[in-house]
């Protein structure tokens, strides 16, 4: 303001440098008035703000990686690896939640720091009690019931908090600009009676003010509406607005990157979990093979030994696929046609088999060794415990944009407390076998709702398990086709 009216003293006029005098006088007392009331307000409310910011300053402190390296530790406490417990990381994030709990006012923010304090200590008391339990099999059910869960929900109420907490930040500015636009406007109108030019230098103080904080009010609710697109930051006279837009944009571009690391964390975790999957497949079906080739050579039926050969050959060059887990519903096929010729040789007087899988559906995706375990569990756990042997039979047919698979085979069939324990397994987080319930799993992890898996069994007559999923065609196969 004293610059201001420097300004307005520089002409030579004496009588204009008088009446501002006499204006000066006469607005000192209100103007007193109207600063104190000014003054008040911009205390109250950049306390507030300060308050509010360093909130949120503080929970960012939060542990970005929380989940997974608490995780991770208990993982390698319950499987033997390590006998560290993340006691420390628990105790800091509960430090943290108590510290924002004595200093946040709303009433959510309040209500979901107050759940995290409670998450931290229930955590630790889980972990204690994980620690407390016996055998490793308790230990994985209490670490993945309780540990995992309450590790997640932790790292979503401190986000949680943050939303409010930037919620009440933008209201707070919202309020901030309609009280700077009122006392501009205020004291604009007052120092307009005496003078044009007073006035025109308010208008144009005022606007380098409200239009980087209009800028900012319209960028907080973008982000408040789920805008995390990095911008360029505004261009503010006011260093302290100029450095609220920088640190905004800072801040939206770092919820970019943890953003796309977490989600590029979920797949490499997904491509693991499959990988994982397929990594366990038994070999005594290699050893098996071998010691009937060698058999058959002893025999002298080297004709058939060297089929065999083949058939293997084939089967382990399908098995490996160039090291791709997604493959053609033909080149499934044609592994499967390769194991079960192998497994001819050896099941010859029990075992017959046929697949026909229609042209349509041969173009679709589907995960590697996916057919093996049901053809595996039809021979082992049907046809072979029943006497005379059995017959399997392998369809697939294309309805639309579904494909649906079917394995058939006429052997021993299922009690229903197996069937039973089957789709239990199916439905839970354990693997109480691989066979069936690891097929199931895989098929879900590539298709999630889209796939469906049931198992129909009669005692001591058949089981037949049908799958339906989407048809998605490789790109490859689909691209060799149109150019054909």
């Amino acid at each position: 303001m004293k610059s201001l009216y420097r300004k307005a003293a520089d002409p030579g006029s004496r009588s204009i440098d008088v009446q501002l005098r006499s204006l000066i006088r006469q607005m000192l007392i209100p103007f007193i008035i109207m600063t104190a009331v000014i003054l008040s307000v911009f205390v109250i409310y950049t306390i507030q703000y300060a308050q509010v910011s360093g909130n949120i300053t503080t929970a960012s402190r939060f542990n970005h990686n929380f989940k997974d390296e608490v995780d991770l530790k208990m993982y390698s406490f319950v499987s033997g690896s390590s006998d560290t417990l993340p006691l420390e990381e628990v105790d800091t994030a509960r430090d943290l939640a108590y510290t924002l709990l004595g200093r946040t006012t709303n009433r959510e923010g309040y209500r979901t720091i107050r759940s995290v304090l409670n998450l931290c200590d229930n955590l630790r008391n889980r972990i204690l009690e994980i620690r407390g339990a016996d055998g490793y099999d308790a230990r994985m059910h209490l670490l993945e019931a309780n540990v995992y869960v309450i590790t997640e929900l932790i790292e979503q109420y401190i986000y949680t908090y943050l939303y409010y907490e930037a919620g009440v930040l933008a209201n707070m500015q919202s309020r901030i600009i309609l009280i700077l636009v009122f006392e501009i406007f205020a004291v604009a109108g007052v120092v307009a009676l005496f003078l044009v030019r007073t006035t025109r230098k308010t208008f144009r103080i005022a606007e380098s003010i409200t239009e980087p904080i209009d800028a900012l009010y319209t960028r907080v609710k973008e982000i408040g509406c789920g805008d995390l697109n990095a911008r360029q930051p505004i261009c503010a006279e006011d260093e302290k607005l100029q450095t609220l837009s920088n640190g905004l944009e800072q801040m939206v571009e770092q919820i970019n990157v943890q953003m796309r690391l977490y989600n590029e964390e979920q797949i490499r975790l997904r491509g693991m979990e499959l990988a994982l999957i397929q990594a366990q497949i038994s070999p005594h079906f290699l050893y098996n093979t071998l010691d009937t080739i060698v058999w058959l050579i002893e025999t002298g039926k080297t004709g058939e030994a060297e089929e065999m050969v083949i058939s293997l050959s084939n089967y382990f060059r399908s098995f490996l696929s160039n090291g791709k887990d997604i493959i053609t519903l033909q080149e499934e096929e044609r592994h499967i046609r390769s194991y079960l010729e192998i497994q001819q040789v050896r099941y010859r007087d029990i075992l017959s088999y046929q697949i026909r899988i229609d042209e349509t559906c041969k173009a679709c995706r589907i995960p590697k060794l996916t057919l093996q375990p049901l053809v595996e569990n039809a021979l082992y756990h049907g046809i072979k415990l029943k006497r005379g042997g059995g017959a399997i039979l392998i369809e697939g047919t294309r309805d639309a944009s579904y494909v649906t698979l079917r394995v058939k085979d006429t052997g021993m069939g299922m009690t229903e407390e197996t069937l039973a324990a089957i789709q239990e397994g199916m439905q839970s987080d354990a693997m109480p076998g691989f066979g069936l319930v690891a097929a199931y799993k895989r098929l879900k992890l590539l298709y999630g709702e889209r796939c469906t898996f049931t198992i129909h069994s009669v005692m001591g007559e058949e089981t037949e398990i049908v799958i339906q999923m989407p048809y998605e065609p490789d790109e490859g196969e689909t691209e060799e086709k149109q150019a054909k």
